[in-house]
């Protein structure tokens, strides 16, 4: 069997036909890339993050799982987890969060690849490459199919987009800290080395 290798861009669009199974082993060998699918079923391919948003995204998700093993009302995820939201779109935050009833009315088989679930808490960061528009579709994306709160942390911009279920996204300019509200009770997100 002959290999070709070739080189991808950062990001790329390409539509393709594959079932559920099929994606999902697709992402399990290409692990050095990081695949999503929209719910047109338009397959996005991006490279590994650079290592200043690695340090960044491995610090949300530090804090996110200390406040998360306290408290024990969830489960974390990290930036390499995919979730098959509602829409049919799969779809990879950079950190997640749901609630521990939710998360055990999944069955084993569903937990063990792309859980058919939307996070009930999602992240993203913006790296210098992300397109703000997109990032905000996937923020809107998200929140229509079922996360109650999200943020949207715009490093270029010293700011950070608030998604809430059923309203309008707030706005918040260089803050020092972020508040999880009700949906993570008690959770402060500390921006210092993040914005």
């Amino acid at each position: 069997m002959n290999i070709a290798t070739i080189t991808l861009p950062s990001r790329i669009k390409l539509s393709i036909d594959l079932t559920d199974d099929q994606f999902f082993d697709l992402c399990q060998r290409n692990r050095d890339y990081r695949f999503e699918r929209t719910t047109s079923g338009e397959l996005l391919i991006m490279s590994p993050t650079g290592s200043e948003t690695g340090n960044r995204n491995i610090e949300l998700a530090y804090q996110l799982q200390a406040w998360s093993r306290q408290n024990n009302l969830g489960i974390a995820f990290d930036s390499s987890t995919g979730f098959k939201l509602p829409n049919g779109a799969e779809r990879s935050p950079d950190v997640s969060w749901i609630r521990r009833e939710r998360w055990e009315a999944l069955t084993p088989t569903q937990r063990k690849k792309f859980a058919p679930i939307c996070p009930d808490f999602v992240v993203e960061l913006r790296s210098e490459t992300d397109s703000l528009k997109e990032l905000q579709e996937k923020m809107r994306e998200y929140r229509d199919n079922g996360a109650k709160l999200g943020w949207l942390i715009d490093r270029k911009n010293k700011r950070v987009e608030i998604y809430r279920s059923g309203e309008d996204v707030e706005i918040l300019h260089s803050p020092a800290t972020l508040s999880g509200e009700d949906v993570l009770p008690g959770f402060v997100l500390n921006l210092k080395g993040i914005l």
